[in-house]
């Protein structure tokens, strides 16, 4: 059976809440409370997105992040009641998509969550992108630098899509949250961490980038250049 959305949260009744909430607007969701049941639910089910609280009793998200990133690029967004800067970065480097933080707003989350599915589900494109030594096949999601495959996160994917589709254009921080993210709650610490590691997949010298431009008080713009 097919899902648009998978929480997995030992929150039973936070869980639960949420779940009931989404199926109302439409969003056929299913909940889980601990890292074993989402497993078991991935070996029968499919979701086009993951909702992953960090603490699940005796298990880590950040775990069952690692194990699930292994065999699948389906979007996971961590929430949490943690909000320290070193979990939102733990959670993004290990292949988190985005970072909500508890207590969220059923509406809000709803709203997030539908941006990432029509994103996720338009990505679909019969088309090749390229800059530099940088093609993208966006029909199999695939990105080669110099002739070698590179793995990128979904989001990351979209971000250089979108980077290279306005390319040799400043792009504001807000439009990238609009127009990747699909909204503007997104925090600028999200989006810094993704410009980073595009930087160190395409990049010669990520500490001195000749593709991807940080724009000081603006945002970024993605110069066509060769290396």
């Amino acid at each position: 059976m097919n899902y648009h959305c998978l929480i997995v949260d030992d929150e039973l009744e936070l869980a639960e809440t949420t779940s009931e909430y989404f199926n109302m607007f439409d969003v056929k969701t299913y909940y889980v409370t601990s890292a074993e049941e989402c497993l078991q639910f991935l070996e029968h089910h499919n979701t086009e997105l993951i909702l992953l609280d960090i603490n699940l009793g005796q298990d880590s998200g950040f775990d069952l992040c690692k194990k699930l990133r292994a065999t699948t690029q389906i979007p996971i967004l961590f929430i949490s009641a943690r909000s320290s800067d070193d979990d939102v970065l733990i959670a993004l480097n290990i292949g988190g998509d985005d970072y909500i933080h508890k207590p969220y707003t059923l509406s809000i989350l709803l709203a997030k969550v539908k941006a990432v599915l029509k994103r996720y589900g338009g990505q679909q494109q019969l088309e090749t992108l390229a800059f530099g030594d940088v093609y993208i096949d966006r029909d199999k999601n695939r990105v080669r630098v110099k002739g070698k495959e590179i793995s990128l996160k979904t989001m990351e994917f979209k971000l250089l899509c979108y980077l290279v589709e306005n390319k040799n254009r400043i792009i504001s921080k807000d439009e990238l949250f609009r127009k990747v993210w699909g909204d503007v709650i997104t925090g600028d610490g999200t989006l810094n961490v993704h410009i980073r590691h595009l930087r160190e997949k395409i990049e010669e010298n990520p500490n001195e980038p000749i593709y991807i431009k940080t724009i000081w008080g603006t945002g970024y713009m993605l110069e066509d250049q060769p290396l």
